[in-house]
């Protein structure tokens, strides 16, 4: 069967996939079919529906938290670079710097950062290590700071992976507070992790050392329980909460 008439997956599978893997990517750094996001919500009087959940062919993780490429795969009846602008859009929805599309017989790989674009072969798709280079030099990110952005999240083998809005918003704050940055807000609607979101953010300044002692602010005491005895368990004997206003200086998560 010649390669017109493979389909879109049948692409994947034989040409993109192993040439991906070829270039030193592991399973783990591999991400296909991966959710950007669930779908619009289109209300209609006292109904909804939602709209059909946005996808993309590949996300590559340079490590589980820093997610460095989309790849965009077509059937070989569509051109080499068809699926830039669909790609383009869910880099630009995930923050990721670079961007590749491909229809089995090459590459096109359009970086983000500045701009430029070119074609590569299969045969010269690249390494992590050397697009994580290119990120680190694009974005001037020096070595302390890369130390930091680099620390991983704090996960369990039954842990769920932060939604991609999560992903963003603790990227973000710890890559402001690494360039001096001394003030950040995030607005995040009901339901969409606020507290998680901060626990991950505080987990990695504090597990890099950048950040010694911290304050959790909240304005209920159910919240500081809640909080005390679920998302911020894993800090253990390094946290307390203030009562009475008394302050423990033993301590480093207050």
């Amino acid at each position: 069967m010649g390669k017109k008439q493979l389909t879109e997956q049948e692409i994947r599978t034989q040409y993109i996939t192993p040439s991906i893997k070829d270039a030193g990517w592991t399973v783990t750094q591999i991400r296909e079919e991966y959710a950007i996001t669930k779908g619009r919500i289109i209300a209609r009087g006292v109904a909804y529906k939602r709209d059909k959940a946005k996808y993309a062919d590949y996300v590559l993780f340079y490590k589980p938290h820093i997610p460095l490429a989309v790849v965009e795969a077509k059937d070989n009846n569509h051109a080499i670079g068809e699926g830039m602008q669909q790609a383009m859009d869910y880099a630009q929805r995930m923050m990721i710097p670079f961007v590749f599309t491909s229809n089995g017989d090459g590459f096109v790989f359009r970086n983000r950062i500045d701009s430029s674009e070119k074609g590569i072969s299969l045969t010269d798709f690249p390494a992590p290590e050397l697009l994580w280079h290119m990120y680190k030099q694009n974005a001037r990110i020096d070595n302390q700071q890369e130390m930091v952005i680099t620390q991983p999240f704090y996960s369990e083998p039954e842990d769920k992976a932060p939604r991609s809005s999560q992903l963003n918003a603790i990227n973000l704050t710890v890559d402001a507070v690494m360039r001096g940055q001394n003030r950040v807000l995030l607005v995040m609607a009901t339901g969409t992790g606020k507290t998680y979101t901060a626990f991950q953010i505080i987990w990695r300044l504090w597990k890099a050392g950048v950040k010694h002692r911290i304050l959790f602010l909240v304005d209920r005491n159910a919240l500081i329980d809640q909080t005390y005895v679920n998302d911020f368990a894993p800090f253990k004997d390094k946290m307390t909460i203030i009562r009475n206003r008394k302050i423990d200086k033993s301590y480093e998560i207050y």
